[in-house]
């Protein structure tokens, strides 16, 4: 993120001990840079000066206590002269920024070949607009401070390059009724996530089911579930509520959840019928 005036500001250092991998990333970052700006023969303030930042700034990106920026990089590439070394770590910068629970999410989802998701709360996150994931984290209390909740609405978005992978994943989400009414971050904010909604559905590998809330008989009461099938043949539960995000493995534990995504699946609308429940429902927001 960058701030107001000559000097911009990094990344806050969100990594702990139980995030080594993150902090890993940005120390071998950091000794690039470092390796990098010595044999350039320039001091850390005097390639802070050439590219914006303090001293402080780039002791700490250095050290790996700070993550640099996109800017931080591409200018320090370009100061350097380091042929686009540097430039090339923005991924790596990127994906440590996000918070390991999202790593670890989106590592098990790049293993799927089908993703199947029922959700009874909020748009699934792997379908949500950047505005409804915003106002979705805005709404946190206590609150997220405005770059913590920016590098999260950025790590959500970044999940869904997912659909652009090939061979495609085949997804199948069915989505309860009510959480296409909630009228999340106002009714602009929920007429572009609706849209979203049709263009995902149009997908050959995407089916959207919507679950009525007049069911008398509904499978999926006792909570959202996510099934990721994967290539080696294993499938993988996931269940996130309030603190706890949990991974399921145990056979067994699959097995309820398989049953149960199956029913619920029959019990929701169907894909062409969901679709055309959500086309009426924009047109009445």
């Amino acid at each position: 993120m960058t701030g107001q005036g000559s000097q911009r500001g990094d990344g806050p250092e969100p990594y702990g001990a139980d995030d080594e991998e993150s902090a890993g990333v940005l120390r071998t970052v950091g000794r690039v840079v470092k390796t990098c700006r010595e044999r350039k023969g320039l001091t850390q303030a005097e390639l802070g000066t050439a590219i914006g930042y303090s001293e402080e700034q780039v002791s700490s990106v250095e050290r790996g206590r700070r993550a640099p920026s996109p800017t931080f990089l591409e200018s320090a590439d370009q100061v350097l002269d380091t042929g686009g070394l540097l430039t090339g770590l923005k991924k790596d910068v990127e994906h440590a920024r996000y918070p390991k629970k999202v790593r670890d999410l989106a590592k098990l989802e790049a293993e799927a070949v089908e993703i199947c998701a029922y959700t009874n709360t909020v748009i699934d996150g792997l379908l949500q607009t950047p505005d409804y994931a915003r106002a979705l984290y805005g709404m946190r209390r206590p609150p997220f401070a405005e770059e913590e909740m920016e590098r999260l609405v950025a790590a959500r978005m970044a999940r869904q390059e997912i659909f652009d992978r090939q061979p495609a994943p085949v997804f199948s989400f069915v989505q309860e009724e009510v959480t296409l009414r909630c009228p999340v971050g106002g009714r602009m904010v929920m007429r572009k996530q609706l849209e979203r909604l049709l263009e995902f559905g149009q997908r050959r590998n995407v089916e959207i089911q919507v679950m009525p809330t007049d069911r008398e008989d509904h499978a999926g009461l006792a909570g959202s579930l996510q099934l990721l099938r994967l290539g080696a043949g294993d499938t993988i539960g996931h269940n996130e509520v309030q603190l706890i995000s949990r991974v399921i493995c145990a056979p067994k534990e699959i097995q309820v959840l398989e049953i149960c995504y199956g029913i619920i699946r029959a019990q929701a609308l169907t894909p062409g019928e969901s679709l055309a429940f959500i086309e009426r429902m924009l047109g009445e927001t």
